[in-house]
């Protein structure tokens, strides 16, 4: 049966569809740009507020994956988009921002991920509290545009914290959605103001008296929280403190906008003495560890000193993809590989313990 003009495109099937095309690029700070991406036959796109991609880029011969949060809501399916911070010296961000134009293609996996908000659209409404620093943005203003366009009951108070006003991500259209729905306000949190840009609102980073002032309910709220490390220890302590139910507690556990600029620190399991050891050589690297059955290969190299790209540790986000060039793996992934991947002889590193030795492409 053909499919008629009126007939809506078929959904993007991660495991078929992997070519993005970026059809604009919009400037939200000097430093941080949103890029605007459709699938390259007409498809729409359904995810989960607050999922993530994984892109793959090649630069300079090399191919290299990153995951970046769609920032998009999946209320408006015809497209999916990204917001990317340039980090200094991060390979990805900088040829994003300094090659990615309209009309290009990029590779892409997914979408994927855990920190999510999806509520039921006949339940009773409940109540949210959106908590963000820097480009951790991201995957709460997805949620917060899902919950503008789907919920006309949303009462939700999201508070973004910048180093600078030049530095405020989304400032105009968050304006505009408190307009658009009388319960949900936004306070943005500056550590400065500049000599062009005076800022007239709350100044220094989020405390108890702060977050006790704007948020007087916050116990009564769903919390989701993303940012650097130190910012989401900062909030979970003062969340505790204040009496939340760290069962409403939601943060994004994956750091993506530091990947770029340096790697986790994934230990190394322990090992039973009596445990069987393989030999694992990488071929680019030119290196050779010994790994246990019992131990992931990317923790094994990483308790060698090998620097290996990697994120989710949970064979989610794909980063640490490899070619198994002779060997067996056991491997348990979460979506971060397709299977025709698999069966192309790719294994995803951080989720794969040998069962013979290994020689790996890397």
């Amino acid at each position: 049966m053909q499919m008629s003009d009126r007939d809506p495109p078929p959904f993007w099937d991660p495991e078929s569809d992997d070519v993005l095309v970026c059809r604009a690029v919009r400037r939200q700070t000097h430093d941080v740009a949103t890029f605007i991406l459709t699938a390259a036959q007409p498809r729409r796109f359904r995810y989960t507020p607050g999922q993530f991609m994984t892109f793959t880029v090649r630069i300079d011969g090399a191919e290299i994956h990153r995951c970046y949060t769609l920032s998009s809501s999946p209320s408006r399916p015809d497209s999916v988009a990204i917001t990317v911070k340039r980090v200094p010296g991060g390979p990805v961000s900088n040829w994003l921002h300094d090659h990615l134009r309209p009309g290009m293609d990029i590779a892409a996996l997914g979408p994927m991920g855990d920190f999510t908000l999806d509520p039921p659209r006949d339940a009773a409404p409940e109540k949210y509290l959106f908590l963000s620093a820097g480009s951790g943005i991201t995957p709460v203003m997805s949620m917060a545009r899902n919950l503008i366009d789907t919920r006309f009951d949303v009462d939700a108070v999201f508070l973004h914290s910048a180093r600078s006003p030049e530095d405020l991500i989304f400032a105009r259209e968050l304006a505009w959605m408190a307009e658009q729905a009388p319960s949900f306000r936004v306070r943005s949190i500056c550590e400065r103001d500049t000599p062009q840009n005076r800022w007239p609102g709350a100044m220094g980073r989020l405390d108890a008296a702060l977050l006790a002032r704007e948020v007087p309910d916050l116990c009564d709220r769903h919390v989701f929280v993303c940012g650097p490390e130190g910012y989401r220890a900062s909030v979970r302590a003062l969340v505790g403190q204040a009496g939340l139910d760290m069962a409403h507690f939601h943060e994004e556990s994956f750091d993506f906008g530091v990947l770029a600029a340096e790697e986790p620190d994934i230990p190394a399991q322990i090992e039973a003495l009596d445990a069987a050891r393989h030999k694992v050589s990488f071929t680019r690297s030119r290196r050779e560890i010994e790994c246990g059955a019992d131990t992931f290969v990317l923790s094994a190299a990483r308790a060698a000193g090998m620097r290996l790209p990697a994120s989710c540790a949970k064979g989610m986000c794909g980063t640490c993809k490899c070619k198994l060039v002779s060997g067996t793996v056991d491997m348990q992934h979460d979506g971060g590989i397709r299977q025709r991947e698999i069966d192309q002889g790719m294994i995803l590193i951080c989720c794969a313990r040998p069962t013979s030795d290994l020689v790996i492409e890397r």
